[in-house]
């Protein structure tokens, strides 16, 4: 019995620590109202996240960036050049939530995007360049809504329901966290 229970428990951490690993901030779980406190917050993740990203990215070898942040995971180049590619899908819902009456956004298959030859090819600096320069613009837009446009709405045709703007900023204010978590701790567990 003393066995059973072990092997239960090893197993229990073993899936902790893979959940530690692939979320190493947590799961996104929205708050509900989005307080002015919240999005303000949210919009000053968005705001420093590129800045962030090129920091605890520096002076990373091409050998480092080409290792997964876990086992079965994306590289670090990877994960760079999926900001790029998810921030500009989060931009883009933004503005039609903006300039439309509850838009059907199209998904994308992320895991797809980032086996593309571009991601392999170039450089994290042109990812790095690319959202510092999206992120000027998507805080700039974000500092200029009001209540009413955060309350705006564009419907998600895999969750099949519509997503304010409010809880889309709460998510990629996660996301920022998220994968910048997945850079430092693999720098932190390999003590680069």
């Amino acid at each position: 019995m003393n066995h059973f229970i072990n092997y239960h428990v090893q197993i229990r951490k073993s899936m902790d620590e893979l959940n530690n690993l692939r979320f190493p901030v947590g799961r996104f779980t929205p708050t509900q109202p989005v307080s002015s406190e919240v999005i303000e917050q949210c919009i000053d993740t968005i705001s420093s996240f590129p800045q962030k990203l090129r920091a605890v990215t520096a002076g990373m070898s091409e050998a480092q960036l080409n290792i997964p942040y876990r086992e079965g995971g994306w590289t670090i180049k990877e994960v760079v050049h999926h900001c790029a590619d998810s921030h500009m899908n989060a931009f883009i819902r933004f503005k039609l939530g903006l300039s439309e009456d509850n838009p059907t956004i199209k998904p994308y298959l992320q895991d797809e995007w980032v086996k593309q030859p571009d991601v392999k090819k170039e450089s994290i600096n042109v990812s790095l360049h690319l959202l510092e320069a999206l992120h000027i613009r998507w805080t700039s837009l974000l500092e200029d809504m009001n209540k009413a446009d955060f309350e705006r709405t564009f419907y998600h045709p895999e969750m099949k329901k519509p997503i304010t703007l409010a809880k889309n900023l709460c998510l990629y204010a996660w996301h920022c966290d998220h994968h910048l978590g997945h850079v430092t701790g693999l720098k932190d567990r390999m003590g680069w």
